[in-house]
């Protein structure tokens, strides 16, 4: 996808991803991760193949076991993406995820043992040339096994979230390994911002933003859009993953939807559509939905339509009005409407051919 980045204010270090780069004057990017069972190549690769077709950069996959780690080579070879392996509690599966050719691992300092544990990982790493992501969730803390239920308020939150990563890092860094991405997570709004805003007031280490745990679709999308994008309104943030309760794709979508809203990135239309009223007569709705299922599942009209501001709207108080500000839209009458390209009325469309004609002169664009 192209990028229409506006300026960072936070320097951070670069770290190469596989094609991509994380940080630096690098465009933020897009996760997503799997939720196959990794040990299914075949689901697993089809599922990550959907989702660069969605325009997903880099994508993450659990490994709860070791046959899950052997199974990263197989999912490697049939994907032209990055592929991330998560890791949790066990070093040797980070170290076999590195031999199968993983271009990244993440581990969690509060699950992922003792310094040696991690010396072992970091050689690994080290000898392939790939980057490290310390995970912090704030479910997860290692200050949680002496304080199961601790009566913190929301900043001494992100300050142990903060103090557990930079720990992390030392580590790291004292065996000389500097290709680090963190990412700090809480379900909450507030602690995600505070544990990010002050790591990045601590470190030139590229962040990986997300709001942990988000919920459903609807709730998924607004947290992650409050906590994500107020970060990134501060220059705070290196690549972004939208946690859902929902098909990988709508995740993908979701982070795309949040960084061309900031400016950040392009990605597929700009559809404008009025929420109707009682003097519609063309339903909205269904085509505005009908648009976005045929633009989104196809990766040439997804590319083919990327800036074009395209406007659906239902009747003629505002809609001649927007229709005329879009590169081309329909103002809706009775059962029908107005074709208009460029600010000119062109012709009459009646309402069930408006899908067709949207995806007619998106195809016949240059």
């Amino acid at each position: 996808m192209a990028c229409s980045c506006h300026g960072k204010t936070r320097k951070t270090r670069k770290v190469k991803v596989g094609r991509f780069s994380i940080g630096g004057s690098s465009p933020v990017s897009v996760q997503s991760m799997c939720n196959t069972d990794t040990r299914d190549v075949k689901a697993t690769v089809d599922q990550v193949r959907r989702l660069q077709d969605a325009g997903c950069e880099i994508i993450r996959v659990a490994v709860p076991d070791m046959e899950a780690a052997q199974a990263l080579g197989r999912i490697k070879s049939g994907i032209s993406i990055p592929l991330v392996a998560d890791i949790h509690f066990d070093w040797r599966l980070a170290v076999e995820a590195v031999r199968q050719g993983a271009d990244k691992v993440r581990i969690n300092p509060g699950n992922i043992g003792e310094r040696d544990k991690v010396k072992e990982v970091v050689k690994a790493c080290k000898s392939a040339g790939i980057p490290i992501r310390i995970g912090v969730n704030a479910g997860s803390l290692k200050a949680l096994r002496e304080h199961p239920k601790p009566a913190w308020k929301p900043y001494d939150w992100a300050r142990q979230m903060v103090k557990e990563a930079l720990d992390e890092v030392r580590i790291l860094e004292r065996l000389d390994f500097r290709d680090i991405v963190v990412s700090l997570k809480a379900d909450d709004i507030e602690r995600t911002l505070m544990a990010n805003t002050l790591f990045s007031s601590k470190s030139d280490i590229p962040l990986h933003l997300g709001v942990t745990e988000a919920g459903s679709f609807l709730a998924g999308t607004v947290k992650s859009s409050l906590g994500i994008g107020l970060l990134l309104t501060q220059g705070i943030g290196d690549t972004v993953r939208v946690s859902l309760t929902e098909d990988p794709v709508m995740q993908v979508r979701a982070a795309y939807e949040i960084l061309k809203a900031l400016g950040l990135r392009r990605y597929g239309p700009d559809l404008v559509s009025c929420p109707t009223c009682g003097r519609c007569q063309v339903n909205v709705g269904k085509v505005i939905h009908e648009l976005e299922d045929r633009i989104y599942s196809d990766p040439q009209l997804l590319k083919k339509s990327e800036g074009m501001k395209i406007a659906v709207m239902g009747c003629v108080v505002n809609g001649p009005g927007e229709a005329r500000s879009a590169d081309f839209g329909v103002a809706g009458g009775k059962g029908r409407g107005i074709w208009i390209e460029k600010g000119k009325q062109i012709k009459v469309v009646k309402e069930s051919e408006w899908v067709n004609e949207v995806i007619r002169k998106i195809r016949s664009s240059k």
